[in-house]
């Protein structure tokens, strides 16, 4: 069945982008209203497919494939060979799909809200912002190499310029470091998804998938040795670390995080990292299940270094963008951890901690803005006594924290709770090391947060303000999908259950 539902949903922001380029450039108000409102189509048809698919709805019939690109020659297969499959326009969705896509759908929206505080050149501003949100949702809804490809590029075209244009003082040095690491990401990607394709002769994710799960049983390369499907598992273990970030490839990422607009750290936080991770799980455990669990030593280890180095660096900063930097660092160890356990509480851990992530980085980053945009500095030591001239602000910052820390009742308890029982089931020694950087984040967040909002207060002006108007709306939207995750886990773990099954399956569980 061929549906337009996804096309529409994916570019509906495309006719923001048109709308925008109509409207005088000194006209701001109309340019933000536009902005905002573009993110609304594609909020609402998730909307649509989730509460579909919630009330027994199937998802395939969201689907879509039409032939696009076709090729001549055979690809060599173990018994023979076969004409290369033609390329076709593939989007498709399952449980996991849907729920970052949703999560897309909600950041982005609350995001264009927040960019209510950008400055200048707000015309610019919105087409980009609309332009990142089309290759974010994309990559979730393609079911071809070739399609995630082009919507993975689609989201670095727009970032670069986001940064570099509306960041801070060193806007420029963050932004060729972000293209500098993503574009040699992407290199790699792109030379494992050519490999894949001369080997297999097809794009389609879910048929390589099958076609290395049913090994020689199948019709299969004759080629594809043993060390060949490590080195392809190791270059995308590489590709996808270096957006998720594993250490040592995330020091461009803590530039990011400093020196892009808060409204985009918030996307790039809340999404973009998590595209690391949803093609680790959709390619790497998917496609590599038995060179996945030969790693999975491996992978344990880098998720607790990621969580300790992340850690004790948070522990010892002054700026609070430099903190939860660092913390997203130390976070996404918590997604390694998960899914090096290679059972279902693991990696439905890590998933959990995928989306949980999202949600408490966008608040803190959104409260970082607010802040920012009141007391023009996020340096620790200058925001003495905050909660007695901003105590709402205080209020919901010190919420955040609890949640980023893994308060009960909050999501990030949950997604803690399940990487790490994973891990424990697996290799004790490792989790219990790992449990360092539970303690630690406790130290950091607290020690930042509250020095900010107690103590002595700091020379603030007269008008500074809190909390108004429209700046509730991300405040109050984030926090219900927060403790929403933590107190009903369930609204997560009956769209994962599938595509977890299926990755256990693949791993021979």
């Amino acid at each position: 069945m061929n549906s337009f539902f996804l096309s529409i949903l994916i570019f509906a922001p495309l006719l923001g982008i048109l709308a925008l380029l109509f409207i005088p450039k000194t006209n701001e108000q109309l340019i933000k209203l536009v902005g905002f409102v573009a993110t609304l189509p594609s909020l609402i048809f998730t909307l649509i497919a989730f509460w579909q698919y919630k009330a027994g709805a199937g998802l395939e019939q969201f689907a879509i494939n039409v032939e696009w690109i076709r090729f001549g020659g055979e690809a060599p297969l173990l018994y023979g060979t076969q004409p290369y499959q033609p390329i076709s326009y593939e989007l498709g969705l399952d449980g996991f799909s849907l729920v970052m896509i949703l999560l897309t759908a909600v950041l982005s929206t609350l995001a264009a809200i927040a960019s209510i505080h950008v400055k200048k050149e707000w015309k610019g501003y919105f087409i980009l912002f609309l332009l990142l949100q089309i290759g974010m949702l994309g990559v979730f809804a393609a079911e071809n190499l070739l399609l995630f490809f082009f919507f993975f590029e689609l989201t670095l075209i727009p970032m670069f310029f986001l940064i570099g244009k509306w960041g801070y003082f060193e806007k420029e040095n963050a932004a060729y470091r972000f293209l500098i690491y993503n574009g040699l990401g992407s290199a790699i990607l792109l030379i494992v998804f050519v490999i894949l394709f001369a080997k297999t002769g097809t794009m389609n994710i879910v048929e390589i998938t099958q076609l290395f799960q049913a090994g020689d049983n199948g019709l299969f390369l004759g080629e594809m040795t043993d060390d060949l499907r490590l080195g392809l598992l190791i270059a995308l273990l590489v590709a996808f670390g270096v957006k998720l970030p594993i250490v040592p490839l995330h020091s461009w990422m803590l530039k990011v995080h400093v020196q892009a607009p808060p409204s985009i750290v918030m996307l790039h936080a809340g999404v973009l990292l998590k595209i690391g991770a949803y093609g680790l799980i959709r390619f790497g455990v998917g496609i590599f299940p038995e060179q996945f669990e030969q790693m999975a030593f491996i992978l344990a280890i880098l998720g607790v270094v990621n969580l300790l180095y992340g850690a004790f660096l948070a522990l010892i900063q002054t700026d609070f963008k430099m903190v939860l930097a660092y913390s997203s660092i130390s976070h996404m160890g918590i997604v390694l951890i998960g899914l090096a356990s290679l059972n279902e509480v693991g990696i439905q851990g890590a998933i959990f901690q995928v989306v949980s992530h999202g949600f408490i980085a966008a608040l803190l980053f959104f409260l970082i803005g607010v802040m920012y945009e009141r007391v023009g500095t996020t340096d620790i030591n200058k925001l003495g006594g905050l909660a007695k001239v901003m105590p709402l602000t205080a209020g919901f910052f010190l919420v955040g924290a609890m949640a980023s820390l893994g308060l009960p009742g909050m999501s990030g308890f949950v997604s803690e709770f399940l990487a790490f029982l994973g891990l424990f089931k697996e290799m004790p020694i490792v989790a219990a090391v790992g449990t360092l950087g539970i303690i630690l984040t406790a130290a950091y967040l607290l020690r930042a947060v509250l020095g900010m909002t107690f103590g002595k207060v700091a020379p603030y002006g007269e008008k500074v303000v809190d909390l108004r108007g429209v700046e509730f709306i991300p405040v109050f939207a984030l926090l219900f999908f927060i403790v929403l995750i933590g107190v009903y886990p369930s609204v997560l773990a009956e769209p994962l259950q599938a595509t977890i099954e299926a990755i256990i399956i693949g791993i021979g569980g």
